[in-house]
């Protein structure tokens, strides 16, 4: 007891509950980026000289502008459909054409047969430049140039005119007629003539496409109006020879003009007898629908009927008669007086009521076959009257149309004949376009920017990094802190042990012998509180220690665990790992002699198979020879029968057993145990796995479950503080007070760093 308290009593015990709450989302995805930030750094740096490199590599783009102005002037006759319509498009969809038409492939086909830039280096194919990444590599590890394959002269000029459409840029100026014709090329020289060449293809091509149109349409004018004048003369000719033949003075006589308007007076009244036909058929087929009904009462509901004005008031006094027959048969009896000529009453109302219904229902009756005879009156009126009217009709249709001929083939004339004189006076056309500023030689490239390439390719690498290390992070299913230990596994984490290295000459399984006063050995002794106060009214103590795999510390967990019991209790240490045996050779023991193997055997007493480790107190069972199954031994009734023996003998038994995902033998041992500590090693151990491994611990000890924790080994303390946010302090400050010194100064014993341990 005096060892364990000689420690300073200030200083905070290393325990798992030290950690701090699990951190938000934010916090720890800004950990996982610190955790795996220089590999980020490295990416980025790397991607960034990648990008330099390449942007360095690349050719600088000059662009030159030349600003244009389009108005909107036409010309006199731009087509022959100008003669019959007006210029119907907007402001806004002639510039727009205009624009198409400039950017058009016929004019860029014209720049490069005007400019020839089919011979120009930067469209030849026999001209072009090595690849950019010749500078940097060296020849020998260059492909073989293959020759060079000119294609014919007209695919040449195909292919060059789409590389100088892309490389045109054309850009209206906001609420003005102007435009900016811009040009990029890595010739800055190029980059100058090609907006100029274009501006001045676009203003000497329209002027030649409207002198041209105007000459066909002064031909076309001259030969319209000859044809013109032939079918005005014809339909005057035609027109006078009717007059006479008909005998008519006057363009439009005055019985024509009667027949005309009896037509119409007609055509008004059968069309008015038509709807009010329709109107009286209407309510003639309501009446024949509810004749047909079982009672009367649905005649009385017609709209036709309810809206009559004597049924009106004929049901307001039917139903005040039925208010005063209700009054008075509150008041009298059935004989008297005042309710018999109330009665009477009311039968006289609905009798008069009933009589008007009929007299209504006969009305509508007589007004449908009225409508129908006066409808048919007027069709055989109008048919007449159409016989009549058609002679007169003949005559002033056909005159007529011989006038509307005579107009429309004069007024025809008059305008060509007047589009013909405005075309021969009219003046030589005027360009349309005229160029405002001419593109100028440009003095520095206008791209491509380089550190925006840069820039954009680190930033790029930046987040991909950052998203693979995060990516990283969640596909790590490893047990890292004491806070995961209880989320993940569901299980009590009962002690954390720092990950420790170990001098040549010094063993990792007397580490708590060896250093009393480092982190490992506090983390020992608060395992050993733990278990010491979780059964304090226990007598006897059965520790068992397991894991999932090799290699995750739980031999030397159990070694110096069973080192600290032994101070303060009589303990036995168990090696319970038939299959793997280590204790002997790393505790000072003999591998030759007899173990637990023999003393369940009964081949072997137990005072020449326990012997006392080298200055401790504490007595080992070490395995013994390796039997053929270490299973069956251990389910024994003889296996048993001696730890019975060993409680009676022994305060505190600690066992080692062999990894729980390997083999059943840890199953079989947790019957006999009061405590089991799962050994899990941080950072490399799966909790899938672990968690596969405590569920089959509890299940197989239900319902009578013994004690169950699990010890977080091999923890780098100073990462969980970084990258973890747990323990923190421990990394530090509280290590220097434990007596933590530095192994590169002499007599150094320890530090927390990578070590490998037995499992």
């Amino acid at each position: 007891m005096d060892r364990i308290s000689n420690r300073d009593p200030q200083l905070p015990a290393f325990s798992p509950l030290d950690g701090e709450p699990p951190p938000p989302d934010v916090v720890r995805y800004l950990r996982t980026v610190n955790r795996y930030k220089w590999g980020i750094l490295m990416v980025v740096i790397a991607v960034g000289m990648l990008a330099a490199m390449y942007a360095s590599s690349l050719r600088p783009i000059y662009r030159s502008t030349a600003t244009m102005m389009v108005e909107t002037g036409k010309p006199k006759i731009v087509s022959s459909q100008e003669i019959f319509e007006a210029f119907n498009g907007t402001p806004r969809d002639y510039f727009l054409t205009q624009y198409e038409i400039i950017k058009s492939r016929e004019y860029a086909e014209r720049l490069v047969r005007t400019m020839r830039l089919t011979r120009h280096p930067e469209y030849d194919p026999r001209q072009q430049h090595k690849p950019w990444y010749a500078e940097w590599v060296p020849a020998q590890f260059l492909p073989a140039v293959k020759p060079v394959v000119v294609p014919n002269e007209e695919d040449l000029v195909e292919s060059v005119t789409s590389q100088v459409m892309a490389g045109i840029n054309l850009q209206p100026v906001r609420n003005t007629q102007l435009v900016k014709l811009s040009f990029d090329s890595h010739d800055p020289t190029l980059a100058e003539r090609v907006p100029n060449t274009l501006a001045m293809i676009y203003i000497v091509s329209d002027l030649e496409q409207r002198g041209e149109t105007t000459r066909r349409s002064m031909a076309f004018l001259r030969d319209q109006a000859v044809d013109l004048k032939q079918k005005l003369n014809e339909s005057e000719q035609a027109l006078q020879n009717f007059r006479e033949r008909e005998r008519i003075v006057v363009a439009k006589g005055v019985a024509v003009s009667g027949v005309i308007r009896q037509l119409e007076e007609l055509e008004t009244a059968l069309d008015d007898a038509r709807r009010k036909r329709q109107e009286a058929e209407a309510r003639y087929n309501q009446v024949k629908v509810a004749q047909q009904g079982p009672s009367a009462a649905r005649l009385e509901s017609l709209s036709v009927v309810q809206n009559n004005p004597v049924v009106a008031r004929f049901k307001e006094a039917e139903a005040e008669a039925a208010r005063r027959v209700s009054e008075a048969s509150k008041r009298y009896g059935p004989e008297h007086p005042r309710m018999v000529s109330a009665q009477s009453d009311l039968k006289a109302v609905k009798d008069n009521l009933r009589r008007q219904v009929e007299i209504v229902i006969e009305t509508v009756l007589k007004e449908y076959e009225v409508a129908k005879a006066n409808q048919a009156s007027l069709e055989r009126a109008l048919a007449r009257a159409k016989v009549e009217s058609q002679e007169y009709n003949r005559k002033e249709f056909t005159l007529a149309r011989l006038e509307r001929e005579v107009g429309s083939n004069r007024q025809l004339y008059d305008l060509f004949t007047q589009r013909a004189k405005e075309t021969n006076t009219g003046d030589v056309p005027s360009a349309i376009a005229r160029v405002i500023d001419a593109a100028q030689l440009p003095k520095s490239p206008y791209g491509p920017n380089k550190r925006n390439i840069v820039a954009t390719a680190m930033l790029v690498a930046l987040a991909v990094s950052v998203a693979i290390a995060l990516l990283l992070a969640q596909l790590d299913v490893t047990v890292k802190t004491s806070h995961e230990v209880e989320s993940k596994l569901e299980t009590k984490a009962v002690g954390v042990l720092p990950r420790m290295k170990v001098l040549p000459g010094a063993a990792i399984e007397r580490m708590f012998m060896d250093d009393n006063q480092s982190p490992f050995a506090e983390g020992i002794r608060s395992i050993r509180s733990d278990l010491m106060l979780s059964g304090i009214d226990s007598a006897q103590k059965v520790v068992l220690l397991t894991s999932s795999l090799p290699e995750e510390g739980k031999t030397t967990v159990a070694c110096n665990l069973a080192f600290a019991f032994s101070q303060i209790k009589k303990t036995l240490l168990v090696e319970a790992d038939m299959r793997r045996p280590k204790i002997a050779r790393t505790i000072g023991g003999d591998p030759r002699r007899a173990g637990l193997s023999e003393l369940v055997a009964g081949s072997a007493p137990l005072d020449e198979c326990v012997y006392p480790a080298e200055d401790s107190n504490l007595w080992v069972l070490q395995s013994g020879r390796v039997p053929l199954n270490p299973l069956e031994l251990l389910s024994s009734h003889r296996f048993a029968e001696v730890m019975q023996s060993l409680k009676q003998a022994f305060d505190v038994i600690v066992i080692d057993s062999p990894p729980i995902q390997v083999v059943s033998d840890a199953l079989v041992l947790s019957q006999f145990a009061t405590s089991v500590l799962y050994v899990v090693r941080a950072d490399k151990t799966p909790y899938p796995l672990a968690r596969h491994g405590l569920t089959r611990l509890k299940r197989l000890n239900e319902p009578a479950l013994v004690g169950l924790g699990v010890v977080l080994n091999q923890l780098d303390v100073d990462k969980a503080s970084k990258y973890y946010g747990e323990y923190r302090g421990y990394g530090g400050r509280y290590y220097r007070h434990y007596g933590q010194v530095d192994d590169t100064k002499p007599g150094g014993a320890t530090q927390a760093a990578a070590v490998k341990t037995t499992g």
